[in-house]
């Protein structure tokens, strides 16, 4: 493989509208040629999950661009949300564990996806970055990005978390482009941050399906338990704030859990929890609908809002059954 900064530097200073329109399109839609199943541990499927990423790739988007002079109002509600700092330092620390990952991986179709993933990271640092230059939105000092020691481990906390995190962001994106919270340039900006998201999540599902088919029987079991340490973890990590202070000493609060609770923050509509999860769920297949079906999904956070769907159908034809016997007694 040659270097990435080599492969992804030799690009068209101004790519034509076609050029644009024909990379968008490719980076939403791939299917293998090999026919038949594309069975986890297979060479076949090893191949398309290494080939999905590296021909969706899209050179020009997200990009930085010149910043919209934005109105008062939009201006503070974009600014106030308790985000930029967590997610400028998530896509740093992504595109650290994800090298470091890469680095430590054998096999040159793997090694060759990882690789290209943490380069996207580093690109969606970058455009978070420039906008939060460009507004003025008070940061905190990010801290050093240390190479992980237990390269597994962090590779496992990032993947579980952006597949649980890009499914509720779909979610939020989409209501943000409803109400108008952001002007069409952030959205044209942001949309391909989404996409790539998409593939992120996708690669990741797919790698650890190739993994555990790959790995010796004797050690599954000591794997499986640190993918449930890290949805531990995981789940310990979202159920507070993060407060941390900026260079002028001012205190930041950084909300780890805002693509689920932050519909209030994005939209001046009242949604109900399962109505969210609906708009999340038709988003999150709009975005998968592209790709070759036999690739696997992400499960996890599309199965929790099914859930969370039918337990709220359940719940009122309960408390619509109560009402009726209290009126009728």
């Amino acid at each position: 493989m040659s270097k990435l900064s080599d492969i992804y530097s030799q690009l068209p200073d101004q790519p034509s509208e076609k050029t644009l329109a024909r990379a968008d399109y490719e980076a939403r839609h791939w299917s293998s040629p090999v026919p038949g199943p594309l069975k986890p541990g297979s060479d076949e499927h090893k191949r398309a999950m290494a080939a999905m990423f590296r021909e969706t790739f899209n050179p020009y988007k997200p990009s930085v661009i010149a910043w919209p002079e934005l109105d008062p109002q939009t201006l503070h509600r974009i600014t106030s949300l308790p985000i930029w700092d967590i997610a400028v330092q998530t896509e740093g620390k992504a595109r650290l564990r994800m090298a470091a990952y890469a680095s430590m991986v054998g096999d040159p179709d793997i090694k060759d996806a990882l690789s290209r993933n943490a380069w996207e990271e580093n690109r969606h640092k970058e455009v978070l970055s420039k906008l939060v230059e460009a507004y003025g939105i008070k940061m905190a000092p990010e801290p050093p990005y240390i190479e992980p020691k237990d390269t597994e481990w962090a590779y496992l906390v990032t993947g579980f978390s952006e597949c649980v995190d890009s499914f509720f962001a779909f979610g939020l994106f989409a209501l943000t482009e409803r109400t108008g919270l952001f002007p069409p340039e952030l959205i044209e900006t942001f949309e391909p941050v989404m996409q790539e998201e998409c593939r992120h999540i996708l690669l990741f599902a797919n790698w650890l399906a190739w993994h555990r088919a790959t790995m010796p029987w004797w050690q599954r079991p000591w794997f499986e338990l640190r993918v449930l340490a890290v949805w531990v973890f995981l789940a310990y990590e979202r159920v507070g704030l993060v407060r941390t202070m900026d260079a002028d000493g001012n205190e930041h609060t950084q909300d780890n859990n805002f693509t689920v609770s932050g519909t209030k923050d994005v939209a001046d509509i009242d949604l109900s929890l399962p109505e969210f999860m609906q708009v999340c769920l038709t988003e999150n297949e709009r975005r998968f609908s592209g790709y070759d079906h036999r690739l696997l999904r992400p499960r996890l956070a599309p199965n929790m809002a099914k859930a969370v769907i039918a337990g709220s159908k359940i719940w009122g034809c309960v408390a619509g059954g109560v009402r009726k016997l209290r009126k009728s007694a």
